[in-house]
């Protein structure tokens, strides 16, 4: 029996026939996994508050959160050899607790990978606006509105385009993203190595962070770095170490996805977890020496960090920064189709008739896709609604000045995606003690149970760091939630989605009727 009748099989097994096309090698599914968590686009957009939050210190932040993530991706693994379905964590939670349990984390999911397309390709602005003012010397300014709006529409056109000829070229786009990472996060290490200020004793130190005095952003944590810097500046790395369960998201698409599909998750991990080390070690090293060099990186952020290279050096990790980005926004808009792709298929979606339309030619979700290119564009006209000076005074809390729409509902897309981690490794200890035993290809045996324990209390414990409303004068309100925004986004999210089923009922629709 070849492979792909075997996979087949298995698709048939579980409910469903093959209309997408198995084209991705192990590689592919690894690099779109890649892309998607991408340490250059994290470490870009982040490194400065998570440095300023934490000090030089903050570095052995990223080993905690890449161990701690290892055991959702472990889990994950079990899951995907099990339901090898595109959807991932939406067919979780529907195979391990039910259809109803699984629409919500289908629907938080979706949300949140929607929001983060928009995020991603908004974050690339600044640096295609800094790119082509030195390449022409014009003034482009990246905080106009119109010219935020433009440049992040075209970046989600262009990754609609690509993810529409077919799956391959996906998975094409995001293997340059591998490359260009490698050569981003590596490239940069190398090229600083002869700027080092500091020997290796420095990534010890705080920096006096812990003060407000001495803290580079003006955070004051009362002299408390475990307790206090340390639980915002893990925050920077919380924020990167997801995108992995994208593997999943294209299982149908990936040829022997029992297989490779687990594989290619830990490995997205934990390589991207060496290359963030690698690049933030190299960052830190050049930090200017003497008294206020630490406040000075922090203040000019990387690209301050990087002016002691040759312009044309600049140029060069400049261009690959924005491929990064790229690559990275057309590997969530991919997955975020398939998510949509795999609701409507259980008929659990408005519209699912046309939204499970696959196209002949490419084989791919194309109105899935259009969903991925429509929804984010529309996010990102919300960076037009801006609160006065004052804020906004709602309830009994304020929805803070500079603090636009976009960028409120973009705090969602972290929390948002914790928040489904949560509900689907919560899932698999349901089913674990229900008595289900995994028999794909990887399990976790004897170890299942408290490696699932391990993840759900990871996940629990930060998710309410994530969105635990605190002082807006505080380095997680400052930089993060924003006071209570972010959770009371989430809350409204899911509340919208429980009104719609409530009174759809999308849960009667869907094949597999098992119930809490």
């Amino acid at each position: 029996m070849s492979q792909e009748q075997t996979d087949n099989d298995r698709l048939s097994a579980l409910g469903y026939r093959q209309e997408l096309k198995r084209v991705l090698s192990l590689f592919d599914n690894f690099s779109v996994a890649f892309s998607y968590l991408s340490p250059m686009v994290g470490i870009y957009s982040l490194y400065t508050i998570g440095a300023g939050s934490g000090g030089p210190a903050y570095i052995w932040l990223i080993p905690a959160v890449v161990i701690c993530m290892l055991s959702v991706a472990l889990i994950y693994g079990e899951l995907a050899s099990e339901y090898p379905l595109s959807g991932a964590l939406y067919q979780y939670g529907k195979f391990n607790v039910g259809s109803r349990y699984g629409w919500f984390v289908g629907w938080i999911y979706g949300f949140a990978l929607l929001a983060t397309v928009a995020s991603v390709d908004s974050g690339a602005v600044s640096y295609v606006c800094t790119l082509i003012n030195k390449w022409f010397g014009t003034h482009w300014d990246y905080t106009n509105h119109v010219t935020l709006v433009a440049i992040t529409a075209t970046l989600i056109v262009s990754s609609f385009i690509l993810n529409s000829v077919g799956a391959k070229v996906m998975g094409q786009v995001a293997r340059f993203g591998v490359y260009v990472e490698t050569i981003g996060t590596f490239g940069v290490f190398i090229a600083l190595a002869w700027h080092f200020h500091h020997g290796l004793g420095y990534i010890f130190t705080t920096q006096g962070v812990t003060h407000a005095a001495t803290n580079p952003l003006g955070v004051n944590f009362g002299g408390n770095w475990i307790t206090g810097a340390a639980l915002v500046a893990v925050l920077a790395n919380v924020y990167i170490f997801f995108g992995f369960e994208s593997a999943g998201d294209i299982a149908e698409e990936t040829i022997e996805a029992t297989r490779q599909v687990p594989r290619a998750m830990r490995n997205a991990l934990i390589y991207g977890g060496v290359a963030s080390f690698v690049l933030v070690l190299g960052l830190l090293l050049a930090t200017p020496s003497g008294a206020g060099g630490f406040t000075a990186a922090i203040s000019g952020g990387i690209p301050g960090i990087l002016a002691v290279l040759p312009g044309w050096l600049q140029d060069f990790f400049l261009v690959m920064v924005i491929i990064a980005f790229f690559s990275c926004g057309t590997a969530v808009q991919g997955a975020g189709a398939r998510v949509a792709f795999a609701l409507s298929r259980d008929h659990a979606l408005p519209a699912s008739n046309w939204i499970r339309k696959v196209s002949k030619k490419g084989a791919t979700p194309v109105n899935a896709l259009l969903i991925g290119l429509v929804i984010p564009v529309l996010f990102t006209l919300l960076v037009a609604v801006n609160p006065p000076a004052k804020g906004w005074h709602i309830l009994w809390f304020t929805y803070p000045a500079g603090v636009n729409a976009l960028y409120a509902l973009v705090s969602f897309a972290t929390s948002g995606i914790y928040l489904s981690f949560l509900l689907t490794c919560v899932g698999a200890l349901i089913a674990r003690l229900r008595g289900w035993k995994p028999s794909g290809v990887f399990t976790l045996g004897k170890w299942g149970l408290p490696v699932n324990l391990f993840a759900v209390i990871y996940l629990g414990l930060m998710l309410l760091n994530i969105v635990w409303p605190s002082a807006l004068t505080s380095g997680r309100a400052m930089y993060f939630n924003y006071g209570w925004v972010t959770l009371v986004i989430m809350v409204i999210i899911v509340a919208i989605g429980a009104i719609y089923e409530a009174i759809a009922r999308p849960d009667k629709k869907m094949p597999l009727q098992t119930s809490l």
